[in-house]
C-alpha cells in the first residue's frame, strides 16, 4: 500500500499521514453482504454508561466476511477490492461460478481478475484456503482456524501473518504474529499469503474530529485525575502517579494474566518472549 503525506493548508492536514487507498477499486459495497450495525454509545441495556471513551461517530454498516471458506473447490473472481469501515484491513469481494458473491480478507498483492479457489489439495497460492498439513514448510498464512470448521481467528489484522515451521504428527507449528510457536491441528484451514494494508499502523489521524468520527471520545490521562478517581491521580504539579495502573488498580506493565493452568498451555511451545511454559 502507499501512504499519502498531506500539505499544511489547514491545522488538520499539518500531522495527518493517510493512506493513499490506491489498491481499492470501488466505493460502493455488495448490498447482499450489509447487515445494520446499531452503536451503542458505551451505554448497557439500562442506558448507564459501562465503557468510558465510546460515543458518536460515523454511522456504519457491517461487511459480512466468510472466514470459514467452506466453498470448496468451485473457483471465484475478484471483482472488487473494498474499504471496510470495520477493520483495519482491505477486503475482496469474490464473485464465484456459480453466481454466489463473499467478502474475504485481502491479501497483499491479490487484484481485480485473480482467480481464488478453497479446498483440500489446491496451490499454496495468495487467496486461497487449504489444511494447513497439505501446505509447504515456511508457507506465510492469515485468517487461521484454532479448530476445524471454527473459522479463521488469528492474523486476521492489517499486515498480520504467520508461517508454518514445522508438522508434528497431527499438529502443524505455526510462528504466530506475536512470535510464539504454537501448535494447531493440520485439519485446521488457513489462507496464504499477508493481510492487506500493512502500512495502516503509519497513518497518522492529524487531528481530534477524525477520531470522534470513528466513535472515539476525548480520553482523560489518569495522572490528570483526582486520587478519588484514579490510583494514579492527585499530588502536588504534575506528579508522575506511581506505577501504570488500571483504574481498577491492575498494573499495567508486565503483569501475567494468563491463566496457570488454561488447558490450551500444551500447545504453546514457546511464548513470544523466548520462554517456554
Amino acid at each position: 500500500m502507499a501512504l499519502k503525506k498531506f500539505k499544511p493548508m489547514t491545522a488538520g492536514t499539518r500531522w495527518r499521514i493517510g493512506n493513499a487507498y490506491s489498491e481499492i477499486t470501488t466505493d460502493t459495497p455488495e448490498k447482499s453482504l450489509l447487515a445494520p450495525k446499531k452503536k451503542s454509545g458505551g451505554r448497557n441495556f439500562q442506558g448507564r454508561r459501562s465503557m468510558r471513551y465510546i460515543g458518536g461517530g460515523h454511522k456504519q454498516h457491517y461487511r459480512i466476511i466468510d472466514f470459514k471458506r467452506d466453498k470448496k473447490d468451485i473457483e471465484a473472481t475478484v471483482k472488487a477490492i473494498e474499504y471496510d469501515p470495520n477493520r483495519s484491513a482491505f477486503i475482496a469481494l469474490l464473485s464465484y461460478v456459480d453466481g454466489e458473491k463473499r467478502y474475504i480478507l485481502a491479501p497483499q498483492g491479490l487484484e481485480v481478475g485473480a482467480k481464488v479457489i478453497s479446498g483440500d489439495k489446491v496451490a499454496p497460492e495468495p487467496g486461497n484456503a487449504l489444511p494447513l498439513g497439505n501446505m509447504p514448510l515456511g508457507t506465510v498464512v492469515h485468517n487461521i482456524e484454532l479448530h476445524p470448521g471454527q473459522g479463521g481467528v488469528i492474523a486476521r489484522s492489517a499486515g498480520a501473518y504467520a508461517q508454518l515451521n514445522a508438522k508434528e504428527d497431527k499438529y502443524a507449528v505455526l510462528k504466530m504474529p506475536s512470535g510464539e510457536l504454537r501448535r494447531v491441528l493440520i485439519q485446521c484451514v488457513a489462507t496464504v499469503g499477508t493481510v492487506s494494508n500493512s502500512d495502516h499502523g503509519l497513518q497518522s489521524l492529524g487531528k481530534a474530529g477524525r477520531s470522534r468520527w470513528k466513535g472515539i471520545r476525548p480520553r482523560t490521562r489518569g495522572v490528570a485525575m483526582n486520587p478519588v478517581d484514579h490510583p494514579m491521580g492527585g499530588g502536588e504539579g504534575k506528579a508522575s502517579g506511581g506505577h501504570p495502573r488500571s483504574r481498577k488498580g491492575k498494573i499495567a506493565k508486565g503483569l501475567k494474566t494468563r491463566k496457570h493452568h488454561k488447558s490450551s498451555n500444551k500447545l504453546i511451545m514457546q511464548r513470544k518472549n523466548g520462554k517456554k511454559l
